[in-house]
């Protein structure tokens, strides 16, 4: 159940009947109200999305390729590296 806040903001959408009455089955069958139900699933499909967003995969081959190039003790850093990498440490220490 989502945490009782005191809310300001509104989404408001329309929806067929029978969208809303499967709505409010599944609320009722979680014991939430219509409210909750939809904010605590629309929230939690937001969350989903925008880490899904955030996370970069890569295939087996690439990850090994990655891995590679990081342990290669032979390559050195670019100039643009170099200059973030002392951003970095300045701004964090």
């Amino acid at each position: 159940m989502m945490p009782t806040t005191n809310s300001d903001a509104r989404i408001n959408f329309r929806l067929s009947l029978e969208l809303k009455k499967t709505i409010e089955d599944a609320a009722a069958e979680m014991g939430q109200s219509i409210s909750d139900f939809a904010i605590s699933n629309l929230v939690h499909a937001a969350r989903k999305i925008l880490h899904e967003q955030q996370v970069t995969r890569l295939s087996e081959r690439d990850r090994q390729v990655f891995a590679a190039m990081l342990d290669d003790e032979s390559s050195k850093p670019n100039e643009a590296l170099v200059k973030a990498a002392r951003r970095y440490k300045k701004q964090v220490g």
